[in-house]
C-alpha cells in the first residue's frame, strides 16, 4: 500500500509540468470567468498533517479519514469570497465525496453535488484513466454557447495532475477549458488563499 502510494506520487510529480505562466494574462482570465463557461478545478483546502487518509477510512465517516485543518476551512472561506468580490458566477459545483473535498465545496461555494469521477485515485490508480475520461467528457459536454456561470469541481491533487499535467497547492484552481471532444486547454491558474 505505502509503495503504491509513494508510486503515485512519483508520477504526481512526474506529470506536473512547471508553469511557465498562465496561457491568459490575470486580468483576462478574471474577464473570462465573469463571462462563464469556463471549469475551475479546484484542490481541497489544507488538511490536517498526513498523507492520504488513515488506514480502514470509510467515506460515510469524515471522523476516520484526513480532514480541513483550521487554515483550510479558512482558505476555503477566502475562496469563495474572493470569487464573489471579483463577481465570478459559479452555476455548478461537484465535489469529491472525500470529506474534505465536501468541506472545502461548501465553505467556498455554500453547495455541491457528489460525483465519484472525482474521487481520489491516491489508493487506486487502477481507477485513475476512467476517472479521468469520464470528467473531460462531462467538461465537453457544457454547452459554450450560452453563458451561465462556471463549473466547480473540487478533488485532489493527484486528480488534478491526471487532467492538466499540473500539481497544485491546497485550494488552488486551475481554470480550464473544453479542447475538443475530451480534451482540456489550461487557461490559468488562481491561488486565491494569501
Amino acid at each position: 500500500m505505502l509503495r503504491r502510494r509513494r508510486d503515485l506520487l512519483l508520477a504526481a510529480g512526474a506529470l506536473a509540468v512547471p508553469f511557465a505562466g498562465a496561457a491568459i494574462a490575470a486580468e483576462d482570465l478574471w474577464a473570462r470567468l465573469r463571462r462563464g463557461n469556463a471549469v475551475l478545478l479546484m484542490r481541497h483546502a489544507a488538511t490536517e498533517p498526513g498523507l492520504g487518509d488513515p488506514q480502514g477510512y470509510r467515506l460515510d465517516d469524515c471522523r476516520t479519514q484526513r480532514n480541513l485543518s483550521d487554515a483550510g476551512r479558512a482558505d476555503a472561506r477566502r475562496v469563495g469570497e474572493r470569487l464573489a468580490r471579483e463577481r465570478v458566477v459559479i452555476s455548478r459545483v461537484y465535489s469529491s465525496p472525500w470529506c474534505r473535498c465536501r468541506d472545502t465545496a461548501s465553505l467556498a461555494f455554500g453547495r455541491f453535488e457528489d460525483w465519484d469521477a472525482l474521487s481520489s485515485v491516491f489508493d487506486f490508480p487502477e481507477r485513475e484513466p476512467d476517472y479521468t475520461e469520464r470528467v473531460k467528457k462531462r467538461i465537453a459536454s457544457f454547452d459554450r454557447r450560452s453563458p451561465k456561470g462556471n463549473v466547480a469541481m473540487v478533488t485532489h491533487n493527484v486528480n488534478v495532475a491526471a487532467l492538466t499535467r499540473e500539481s497544485v497547492a491546497p485550494a488552488e484552481i486551475v481554470v480550464v477549458e473544453a479542447q475538443g471532444c475530451c480534451g482540456l486547454r489550461t487557461l490559468g491558474r488562481l491561488l486565491l488563499t494569501s
